[in-house]
């Protein structure tokens, strides 16, 4: 692949426009502001809606690599998407991230509206396909009013369009690093109802030593119109996923060599003797319900199951479980006219059933030996839920709360049971109130939340084989201000100002065996400013294009944690960069050119409590250039190269917090690129 793209295409790159092309339809990303957004349930759009949002489009998908979320992700603010190794996701919003060693967690997500996080506390984003996400809307700071228990926030992902259209499409890319990334879907729709079957297959052999992945989704999405009042969305999504761990590295292995995998000691095999990985299996089938009872009443309800399969050798030890868990949410919507304005109602529940089975075994090269323990742990998650919403004279009032419940049972077997134990975290009721006014484009809001996150069954039973039913839930107040509206007439601007408190902060300590266990960490306090600007440039009827900047500045610190005879109060909380930057142009020309040129910028960030370490800032660039055509006005025919890293920096993406014997760094690629040719038959047309 390097031979293909050497210098001179890479040259290339630059004498094409000094700035970026993207997809065909990029172009309405200068309309993104007036998208209609699910978030709150209150149907509005974008930049009418009182609360800090990111939306991510399947355009800004399109901006980078069709093989990850994660570039799309972090050029919005106030969100960091990490990939340790290829397949390795780790999500952090305004510092989520702090108690996840690896995956997401202290965020509630919703996949097509099924709650695919599971009542243990879990998501396990890294098995959906990069085409399974056609839109994500991101809530910043408590959502918990409405969507259970997390302090961090809440992920909206849907994958079909209501504009998809009858038609096959197909994708084929390569590129660095062995990457061989396959899809194809063909989707049917008949008057307003569309069937989407999609296939992928993805494999890179990786930039670290023993990093490589092998993913396959397949899915098939509904979308069914029964009566005119009345919507069928149906989800049925298999994965299949492998991927090796590397291990971090302290700095002196990083620096020497940061493609190499962590090394054995006298104590513990390195991470490729002991074929460290992850082996995963997941199905999900549920359906969405949404109906219109009469001119006032609305009611949408969901019902879905869920099982994953885990198989996880480590330098530690090898783990095997079974999660199944099953689930189901209803929501009643009330709306009224008022004089000039309008009152709407939402109250509703949700209820998840966990039944997990984990054994802990011996790992010797990759295969479970000796039983070690083995734990049955059944979590039930529950909440009710309501909220009002005013709207009149260009104000909007919002007053919402729900009241959580989860109680977690569980018994150890060494081999023999060590006895029943449980525990609840009930009662948590968490209010969230916001007021906005309209002033011509622009919306002005304020809103106070409170946030209510019990740990995890990781972290209540972490993989350092320690029981922690200690732990305590994390409580956070979050005070937002902000505006976002179009100034200029186009420029559209996102500006967002907060304050959140956090008590009993739950934070990762490492053993020496790379093994995780949690503590709490006293309180905390959270400090920032997040901004999103948009312009559409150029425009005319020869060629268009669109400029965007995103910007996160984070004051982070332990207000007050002591650990033994360690004192960090007033320290940064790890794993956050102070400031962070996201920009790029766009550009479409007349003549089927199109693509994309991003730059993006992170500060140093702290990689322990004692912030005695910290990884670089670093400077990113990427680039991706293309050109389509029609044949025969239904054929779209697409090819395009692209390179990350274009500067080949040196960095590490995905640190391990608190690791133990300094092991934090966990290398990213170098640079890289990759090609891919597109087909695209739509009935259509063009």
């Amino acid at each position: 692949m390097r031979a293909i793209l050497n210098k001179k295409l890479l040259l290339l790159l630059f004498i094409f426009p000094l700035f970026s092309f993207a997809q065909i339809d990029s172009v309405k990303e200068s309309n993104l502001p007036n998208v209609i957004v699910k978030a709150y349930d209150q149907g509005k759009r974008w930049k009418d809606i009182p609360a800090a949002i990111n939306f991510v489009s399947k355009n800004n998908l399109e901006r980078f690599s069709p093989t990850s979320i994660v570039q799309a992700v972090n050029s919005t603010p106030g969100v960091r998407m990490e990939e340790r190794s290829p397949g390795s996701y780790r999500l952090n919003i305004r510092g989520s991230s702090l108690r996840s060693p690896f995956g997401v967690r202290n965020v509630k997500v919703y996949y097509n509206d099924i709650p695919i996080t599971d009542p243990g506390g879990h998501t396990y984003l890294n098995q959906l396909g990069y085409y399974n996400f056609n839109s994500i809307e991101i809530i910043k700071g408590p959502g918990s009013s409405l969507y259970g228990a997390g302090t961090g926030g809440v992920l909206m992902i849907e994958s079909l369009s209501g504009n998809e259209q009858s038609g096959l499409f197909s994708e084929y890319a390569t590129g660095s690093y062995d990457l061989q990334n396959i899809y194809g879907s063909t989707t049917i729709r008949r008057e307003n109802n569309i069937s989407k079957l999609g296939v992928q297959h993805q494999e890179n052999g990786g930039y670290r030593n023993h990093s490589a992945l092998r993913k396959d989704v397949y899915s098939w999405n509904g979308l069914y119109r029964i009566t005119e009042n009345s919507l069928l969305k149906t989800t049925f999504l298999y994965g299949n996923l492998f991927y090796e761990t590397p291990g971090a590295l302290t700095r002196a292995e990083y620096e020497a060599n940061p493609k190499a995998s962590r090394p054995g000691n006298a104590f513990f095999p390195g991470a490729e003797a002991a074929k460290a990985s992850v082996r995963q299996h997941m199905f999900i089938a549920g359906a969405s319900y949404d109906q219109q009872l009469s001119s006032k009443w609305k009611n949408k309800s969901v019902a879905y199951g869920m099982f994953t399969e885990l198989r996880n050798p480590t330098i530690q030890n090898y783990g095997r479980s079974s999660e199944p868990h099953v689930g189901g949410r209803t929501t009643f919507q009330f709306n009224q006219r008022v004089n000039k304005g309008k009152f709407s109602f939402d109250a509703g529940a949700e209820l998840q059933q966990g039944f997990t089975n984990v054994g802990i075994y011996k790992n010797v090269g990759g295969n479970p030996d000796t039983l070690q323990y083995t734990d049955e742990i059944n979590n039930r998650q529950a909440l009710v839920f309501s909220q009002a919403v005013l709207d009149f004279n260009h104000w909007t009032i919002t007053g919402g709360a729900s009241l959580n419940f989860l109680k977690v049972r569980f018994e150890r077997f060494v081999p023999f049971s060590l006895g029943k134990q449980s525990r609840n975290f009930n009662n948590q009721i968490t209010p969230r109130f916001a007021i906005a006014r309209q002033i011509k484009d622009i919306t002005i809001y304020s809103s106070v939340a409170k946030g209510f996150s019990p740990p995890t069954t990781a972290e209540l039973l972490p993989t350092g084989g320690s029981i922690s039913f200690g732990l305590n839930a994390e409580q956070g107040v979050n005070y937002d201000i902000g505006a976002k509206g179009n100034l200029l007439r186009n420029l559209f601007v996102d500006v967002n100002a907060f304050r959140f408190s956090l008590k009993n902060t739950i934070v990762q300590r490492r053993t020496s065996g790379g093994g995780d266990f949690f503590v709490n960490a006293g309180e905390t306090k959270q400090y920032g400013v997040e901004t999103y600007i948009s312009y559409p440039l150029l425009q005319s009827s020869m060629q268009k294009s669109l400029f965007w900047l995103s910007h996160t500045y984070h004051h982070f610190k332990y207000d007050e944690f002591k650990q033994l005879t360690a004192n960090f109060s007033g320290n940064y909380l790890p794993a956050e960069a102070k400031n962070t930057i996201s920009t790029g142009f766009d550009f479409l020309m007349p003549n089927g050119f199109l693509g994309t040129v991003s730059y993006y910028y992170s500060s140093k960030i702290p990689l322990n409590d004692a912030n005695t370490e910290y990884a670089g800032a670093y400077h990113l660039v990427g680039a991706k250039v293309g050109y389509q055509t029609f044949i025969k006005a239904k054929l779209r025919l697409k090819l395009f190269i692209g390179v990350d890293n274009l500067l080949n920096r040196k960095y590490s993406l995905g640190n391990d917090i608190n690791g133990f014997g300094g092991r934090y760094y966990n290398a990213a690629p170098s640079r890289n690129y990759y090609a891919a040719i597109v087909l695209d038959l739509s009935t259509t047309g063009r």
